[in-house]
């Protein structure tokens, strides 16, 4: 059967890939330290587990759940962005549920672009930005994101004619892959260019709640004007190692929070109360198992970014997110990088040129792996010969 010509847009998924080369080789007897996915290694919190265990017995929890998310949980989230971030939101008409926050990033194309309309979308970024542009018909133009403007984008640098053509602009700070964070002042630029340009801003804010040293992520929310042109995507996933629950959120600008609502109505059917009233236990979390878990990627990351140092590096340590982007060494892209360290030591990191053209010339490593094997990894590493020049 002949497929879809809208599937023919989407690249073979990064990840997806990467499981198939791990596979091989652990059938060829190799030991493979995987650096390549962001997937907390950590148990999630026993007394959430506890609530899951409690509510999957609760009759009512086994209907059909509302799509906009249950009231509880609204309220939930609400609450939580007026604690942490002073952030005043309608939990009726602000806040809606998602199936993990990669559904409704997904989704909400669909909901805004028409066939020629433009996406604003990072380069390097998370590559569900472009796979729903492509699959609503919409156009992608991609943000540069280089280090020498701190990994943000330049807006000045979108052309005019381009900017009156898109309707959603998609950004992600903490940043997947760069590490890098948003200064107020550069989100109070995104607000009035959203403004004068009548874009509709989406804030993927997977990794707000990882932030080191005293430094604390910001939500675009909290910038004057920010909900009458944007919206934010948050979930639990990363700050309470729960990414296979599939339990996230969408808040912000009302009218943008209904139309995603009036799409998912129409396709699911909400998430699974129980995992809802798990996940608003993780949310009024005194906040005790998120310090944690933030001083276990703190060591990871030192450990890292000493090693790599180690070797000719000269990198920073990244004030948030959970990974390591770095430079490829002079005159070797990304892949052949990643295809040599595998093959020298059996430690998997990804390319950047799988988050877009402007990847290329680095990599990440994640820090979501038994510390154990971090060091070892770390040590195979320093061990392998590579250095940076």
């Amino acid at each position: 059967m002949k497929k879809a010509k809208r599937l023919s847009q989407l690249a073979p998924y990064l990840f997806a890939q990467l499981e198939d080369k791990i596979d091989q080789a652990k059938k060829a007897g190799i030991d493979v330290i995987n650096l390549g996915i962001g997937d907390p290694d950590q148990p999630t919190p026993e007394h959430i587990v506890e609530e899951l265990r409690r509510q999957a017995g609760v009759g009512e929890n086994h209907q059909y759940p509302s799509s906009k998310g249950m009231d509880a949980f609204r309220t939930a989230v609400a609450g939580w962005y007026k604690e942490r971030y002073n952030v005043s939101l309608d939990s009726e008409h602000e806040v809606a549920s998602l199936i993990g926050s990669k559904e409704g990033i997904g989704h909400l194309a669909f909901c805004y672009l028409d066939t020629g309309d433009v996406a604003l979308i990072p380069d390097p970024g998370y590559p569900v930005y472009q796979a729903g542009t492509a699959l609503a018909g919409g156009e992608a133009h991609y943000m540069s994101l280089r280090a020498e403007n701190g990994f943000l984008p330049n807006l000045a640098d979108i052309p005019t004619a381009v900017a009156k053509q898109s309707k959603l602009m998609f950004l992600n700070y903490p940043n997947n892959p760069t590490g890098a964070v948003a200064t107020e002042e550069f989100f109070r630029d995104v607000v009035r260019f959203a403004k004068e340009h009548d874009i509709l801003v989406a804030h993927d804010a997977a990794y707000i709640e990882v932030g080191f040293d005293s430094y604390r992520p910001l939500s675009f929310l909290q910038i004057p004007g920010a909900k009458d042109i944007g919206i934010e995507f948050g979930s639990v996933s990363k700050s309470h190692n729960m990414t296979g629950w599939r339990i996230g959120w969408v808040v912000g600008l009302a009218e943008a929070v209904k139309t995603l609502v009036t799409l998912k109505s129409n396709l699911d059917s909400g998430a699974f109360g129980a995992i809802q009233h798990a996940a608003i236990r993780a949310l009024q979390d005194p906040q005790n198992s998120l310090q944690e878990q933030l001083a276990i990627y703190k060591e990871r990351r030192d450990l890292m970014v000493r090693t790599l140092n180690d070797m000719g590096w000269r990198l920073e340590a990244p004030e948030a997110s959970i990974y390591i982007w770095a430079p490829t060494p002079s005159d070797t892209d990304s892949r052949t990088f990643a295809e040599m360290v595998f093959e020298k030591t059996g430690v998997v990191i990804t390319p950047g040129i799988g988050y877009g053209q402007e990847g290329d010339g680095y990599f990440r490593i994640s820090l979501t792996v038994d510390s154990s094997r971090l060091k070892e990894a770390a040590d195979r590493l320093r061990d392998c010969g590579i250095r940076y020049a």
